[in-house]
């Protein structure tokens, strides 16, 4: 095995989990660098174990997201198909709609449609923990799961989500702390930000 052989593991990182991503990248360039043909090709056998895993791991909560719907009664609904392809060709969308059009229970299931939440979780903040505990409370319902499985949430003192969760509802300020250990919120490969318009200190870092 050869340092040129390493290109096939760069591009097999698209495929990972994300909260892996980043620490694969590292050993990789690491790895570019090592001079000992011995530790090398160990080195290597471990780190395609470990992709190998990571990238199952993808494919089977792929295979197991869970199924969708939306009740066709709700105002969003209306407008699903516009706010998918919205959705699929910006990196950044704002959603602006009525109280009670179904925004934040239907955004997150929206998101799982596009096959969102598979590689890294969807974040959904709430300005506050009754929310959280709610809203996940009903998206779960809605998906057919219980709750802390599929749909989870977090909270101060209280963190009900699983190796299964694919939406994970918080609050602004736990998903802010948690940048502390990962600044870049490699965990989640999709974030909406709820009620931003009530522009708190916290809404407005992470808008940032």
């Amino acid at each position: 095995m050869t340092k040129q052989a390493l290109q096939p593991y760069f591009q097999q990182l698209e495929l990972c989990m994300l909260k892996d991503r980043q620490g694969f990248f590292l050993q990789l360039r690491k790895l570019q660098k090592n001079d000992k043909k011995q530790d090398f090709e160990a080195t290597l056998k471990k780190l395609a174990d470990n992709l190998d895993k990571s990238i199952a791991q993808a494919k089977l909560r792929q295979q197991q997201s869970p199924a969708r719907s939306s009740p066709e009664e709700l105002p969003i609904s209306q407008k699903r198909d516009e706010i998918l392809e919205i959705i699929k060709a910006s990196q950044v969308t704002i959603l602006c709609g009525e109280t009670g059009s179904g925004k934040t229970t239907q955004l997150p299931k929206i998101c799982l449609q596009l096959g969102l939440g598979v590689r890294g979780l969807i974040a959904h903040t709430q300005p506050r923990r009754l929310a959280a505990r709610s809203v996940a409370a009903r998206i779960a319902e809605e998906l057919k799961t219980e709750l802390g499985q599929q749909v989870g949430f977090k909270v101060r003192f209280s963190d009900q989500t699983s190796e299964n969760s694919y939406i994970k509802l918080m609050t602004d300020g736990i998903l802010l702390a948690e940048c502390h250990h990962d600044p870049y919120l490699n965990q989640y490969d999709t974030i909406i930000i709820d009620e931003a318009h009530e522009r708190s200190l916290n809404i407005d870092f992470l808008l940032g």
